[in-house]
């Protein structure tokens, strides 16, 4: 099966996947890909993508890409039918006001609203940043009553960035929300669509994971569900080229994919660090080492389940991640796959023991 890039990153980037809510992204993956794949689902919306060929004797590697995005949950509504809100996942106060949000009501249907803030014309003294929790969320309502009634929204609803995927074809750079991480996604997606019919000495297992942004959760049941040698975690990573000069950047568009060293719950297996660095020099596919000073993905909980778990990640540089519209290039996403797909397709049961 082959697939159109950017077409499937339009798809995926614009569906609504809040941490706990990622409904939306997995029906996607079900529809598009369920013929290809044999999916198994779990009660938190983790899919587990399964090769026709599946073996099941075989050692397993794990391609994982989580599917929620940084989003927030209603808390309370106001008697003038504004709401209160909680963030699910990172956000910085001052990236959060004066945008357009999606909330879904009781009846599944998206609500428009703007996160809102007390104007300047009504404060005295100095303006200063307002905390998210003096932030409301405004749907056009004028009481409780209305909200609950009319737009059907009660405490507890998800609310999602909105945002308009676009691709600039001259530059090859695309422009939209929750590259963090349907990035990961499209790459899981695509790297087992490059080992399509391939007879190899080992299972390639998909695994799309919920509530990453949260806490990593879904990674850790897909691991003890998958039960990996080895594990892939593909991540739309934070880029670093727009504050820092070359020398100190580590997350730049288009100079590759992000092989990640260390982070704050990781520190790479520097076995595989050497085999991904000395496979992407022999296929020429360009990449980039990061040495994060903060930060976490799903490798975090997979290295530590069962026997120990070698991890790689491999990043593609988001420009502006958490927050409601990410710059990335198509570029650093294809050599993420590139690289998967060349390791895995000169793994061997030898190499998997020495890491």
């Amino acid at each position: 099966m082959k697939v159109n890039s950017v077409e499937l990153i339009k798809k995926l980037s614009n569906a609504y996947g809040a941490p706990g809510f990622e409904d939306d992204v997995v029906e996607i993956i079900k529809k598009d890909f369920g013929h290809v794949f044999n999916i198994k689902e779990d009660s938190m919306r983790n899919l587990v993508l399964y090769r026709k060929n599946h073996d099941g004797n075989k050692p397993v590697i794990m391609l994982d890409g989580h599917s929620d995005e940084v989003g927030f949950i209603i808390k309370s509504i106001k008697a003038n039918g504004t709401m209160r809100f909680l963030p699910l996942g990172g956000w910085m106060a001052q990236n959060v006001p004066a945008h357009k949000v999606m909330i879904k009501n009781e009846e599944g249907k998206y609500v428009e609203g703007i996160i809102a803030t007390k104007p300047p014309h009504f404060i005295t003294g100095p303006v200063t940043l307002q905390p998210i929790s003096d932030m409301v969320i405004d749907v056009g309502a004028t009481s409780y009553d209305e909200v609950i009634n009319t737009f059907k929204i009660e405490p507890g609803a998800p609310v999602i960035p909105h945002a308009e995927f676009s691709f600039n074809e001259e530059t090859g750079v695309m422009l939209g929300k929750a590259f963090d991480n349907r990035l990961g996604c499209g790459c899981v997606l695509e790297t087992l669509l490059a080992l399509e019919g391939l007879d190899l000495p080992v299972d390639v297992v998909g695994s799309i994971s919920v509530q990453e942004e949260v806490g990593c959760r879904g990674a850790k049941v897909n691991a003890n569900t998958i039960k990996p040698n080895l594990a892939i975690v593909f991540e739309g990573s934070p880029a670093d080229d727009t504050f820092m000069d070359k020398y100190d950047s580590q997350g730049a568009l288009k100079k590759g994919t992000q092989i990640r060293h260390y982070d704050k719950r990781l520190i790479a297996n520097h076995r595989l660090i050497s085999l991904a660095k000395s496979t992407s020099k022999e296929n020429n596919i360009p990449y980039q080492c990061a040495v994060r000073s903060g930060g976490g993905t799903d490798a975090g909980p997979i290295h530590i389940e069962e026997s120990a778990v070698p991890c790689l990640i491999l990043g593609t540089p988001v420009r502006y991640a958490h927050t409601h519209y990410g710059f990335s290039a198509l570029s650093d996403y294809k050599a993420s796959i590139d690289l998967a797909a060349a390791l895995i397709r000169d793994m061997t049961v030898n190499t998997l023991n020495f890491l």
